[in-house]
C-alpha cells in the first residue's frame, strides 16, 4: 500500500520527472495515474507552448501573417490526424506488449511503425510543398495572404515528417511507460522554438529577419532536435524499447497490426480536423479580423486542453498495459479515476478563461479591438463546456488505449459531422450569429461527444479488444 504523504508525493513527483520502467499493472492506481500524468501534462504544456509562442510572435508581424499561419495550421490538422492516429496505434500496441512482458515484439512493432510513418510523411511533404499556394487559396486566403504566407506553408508542409515522427515516437515511448522521455523531447523542442522564433522572425545575432518563414523554420528545427533525442533514447539500449538499426526492417505482420488500429484512429482525428477546417471556412466568410480572432481563441483553448489531453494519455497507457496483463477491472478503475482528475483540472482552467479572458486575449491581439472581441467571446463560450471536454477526452483515449479505435471514430462522425457542421452553418449563416454561431457549435458538439462516449464506454465491449 503506497501511503499518501507530502514526502511520498514529492518523491513520486521527482520519480515521474526522472522516468522509470515502473510496472503499472500492479500497485496503487492513484500513484500510477500520478506517475504517468505529471510528465504527460508537462509534455502537452510544452506542445501547447509551441503554438502560443508562435501566435505571440506572428501577431507582431501582421494580420495577414496570422491568417496565413491559421489557415496553414488548419490544413496541417490533417497531418496531425495521421500522426495522432499512428501514435494511438503505437501506444496501444506497445502498451499491450509491455503488459504481456513481450519486450522483443514491442521493439519490433515500434521499428515497423516508425518506418511506415516516415514513408507516409515523405509523400505528404512532397504534395504539400508543391501545392501550398493552391491549398491556401482553397481555404479562402486572398492574394495578399498567399503572397505573405506561402513560404511558411511550404516549409511546414515539406517538413511534416518532424511532426509525424515526434507524435509517433512519443506514442511508442508513452506506451512503454517511459512518459518522462516524451516530456523531455518536447521540452528540448519547445526551448529551441522559443529561442529561435524572435531570432529568425525579426532578425538578430547576425541572422536576417525572415518574417513568417522564420516561425516555420524555428518550429522545424525545434521539432527536429526533439526527434533526434527520441531516437537516441530508443537506440541506446537502456529503455524497454530497443531499436537496432540493422534489424529495423518492414515486417508485414507488424505493419498490418499497426494499420488495423491506426486507420480508424487516424480517421477519428481526420473527422474532427475536417470539422475544424469547415468551421474555419465559415469564419473566413466574415473577413480577416474574424479569422485572426478565431485563431487566437483557438490557440488559447488548445493551450488549456493539451495538458488535459496529457492526463487522458495516462488513462490510455494504463488501459493498454492492464488489458495486456489480463486485468480489465483495474483498467476500468483507472479510467474513472483519471476522468475525475481531468474534470478538476479543466474546471479550474474554465474559471480562469472566463474571468480573465480579456487580459489573456490582449496579449495576442496586436492592438486590433475587433480581433480581441471575437477571441474573448470565443473563449467565454467554449470554456463553458470544459467539463464535457474532460469526460470525452479521457474516455475516448481509453477506448484508443484498449485498441478499439473504431468506436471513437463513429462517435466523432456523429458529433462533429452530423451535428457540429450543420449546426455551425445554421447558427452562423442562417440565424446570423456569424463567428458566435461557430463557437456555440464547438461547445455543443463536444458536449454531445462526451455524453455519447461515456455511455458506450460503460457497456464494456472495449475490454475484449484483441491486438
Amino acid at each position: 500500500m503506497h501511503k499518501i504523504s507530502l514526502k511520498n508525493l514529492l518523491s513520486d513527483f521527482l520519480l515521474a520527472l526522472r522516468g522509470s520502467n515502473t510496472d503499472f499493472t500492479t500497485g496503487s492506481i492513484n500513484r500510477a495515474i500520478f506517475l504517468l500524468s505529471i510528465p504527460m501534462i508537462l509534455e502537452m504544456v510544452m506542445e501547447a507552448l509551441f503554438a502560443i509562442v508562435d501566435v505571440y510572435f506572428v501577431s507582431k508581424i501582421s494580420v495577414n501573417a496570422m491568417v496565413a499561419v491559421s489557415l496553414t495550421e488548419n490544413v496541417l490538422f490533417i497531418v496531425w490526424s495521421i500522426a495522432i492516429g499512428l501514435a494511438i496505434a503505437m501506444n496501444a500496441i506497445i502498451a499491450r506488449r509491455i503488459g504481456e512482458k513481450d519486450y522483443p515484439r514491442a521493439s519490433s512493432s515500434a521499428a515497423s511503425g516508425i518506418l511506415v510513418s516516415a514513408l507516409i510523411a515523405i509523400i505528404i511533404g512532397i504534395l504539400g510543398g508543391v501545392f501550398a499556394g493552391n491549398i491556401l487559396e482553397l481555404m479562402g486566403a486572398d492574394a495578399q495572404v498567399i503572397q505573405e504566407g506561402i513560404g511558411y506553408s511550404q516549409i511546414m508542409f515539406a517538413s511534416n515528417i518532424m511532426i509525424i515522427l515526434l507524435f509517433v515516437n512519443n506514442g511508442i515511448i508513452r506506451g512503454a511507460g517511459d512518459a518522462s522521455v516524451a516530456m523531455k523531447a518536447l521540452i528540448i523542442s519547445n526551448t529551441l522554438n522559443i529561442i529561435l522564433d524572435p531570432i529568425l522572425i525579426f532578425g538578430t545575432w547576425g541572422f536576417p529577419g525572415m518574417g513568417v518563414k522564420g516561425a516555420a523554420l524555428a518550429t522545424v528545427v525545434g521539432r527536429g532536435i526533439g526527434v533526434i533525442y527520441q531516437f537516441y533514447h530508443m537506440f541506446n539500449g537502456k529503455a524497454r524499447i530497443k531499436l537496432v538499426f540493422e534489424k529495423t526492417i518492414f515486417k508485414l505482420k507488424s505493419i498490418f497490426e499497426i494499420l488495423k488500429t491506426a486507420v480508424p484512429g487516424t480517421s477519428q482525428f481526420f473527422i474532427e480536423s475536417a470539422g475544424w477546417m469547415f468551421l474555419v471556412r465559415l469564419v473566413a466568410l466574415e473577413g480577416s479580423e474574424a479569422i485572426a480572432g478565431y485563431y487566437i481563441a483557438f490557440r488559447v483553448i488548445v493551450f488549456t486542453l493539451l495538458p488535459a489531453f496529457g492526463i487522458s494519455h495516462a488513462a490510455a497507457t494504463l488501459v493498454g498495459q492492464n488489458l495486456g496483463a489480463g486485468k480489465p477491472e483495474r483498467a476500468e478503475q483507472a479510467v474513472w479515476r483519471t476522468t475525475i482528475v481531468c474534470m478538476v483540472f479543466l474546471f479550474l482552467a474554465s474559471v480562469v478563461l472566463y474571468v480573465w479572458s480579456s487580459s489573456i486575449v490582449s496579449i495576442f491581439g496586436n492592438g486590433q479591438s475587433i480581433v480581441n472581441e471575437i477571441a474573448e467571446k470565443g473563449l467565454k463560450i467554449v470554456c463553458l463546456a470544459y467539463l464535457f471536454f474532460a469526460v470525452g477526452m479521457v474516455v475516448v483515449q481509453s477506448f484508443n488505449g484498449s485498441g478499439d479505435t473504431k468506436t471513437p471514430m463513429f462517435i466523432n462522425i456523429g458529433a462533429f459531422w452530423l451535428f457540429q457542421i450543420p449546426f455551425a452553418y445554421i447558427m452562423s449563416q442562417v440565424v446570423g450569429l456569424k463567428e458566435t454561431g461557430v463557437f456555440l457549435a464547438i461547445a455543443f458538439a463536444h458536449s454531445i461527444h462526451a455524453v455519447t462516449a461515456f455511455f458506450l464506454f460503460r457497456k464494456g465491449s472495449w475490454k475484449y479488444t484483441r491486438l
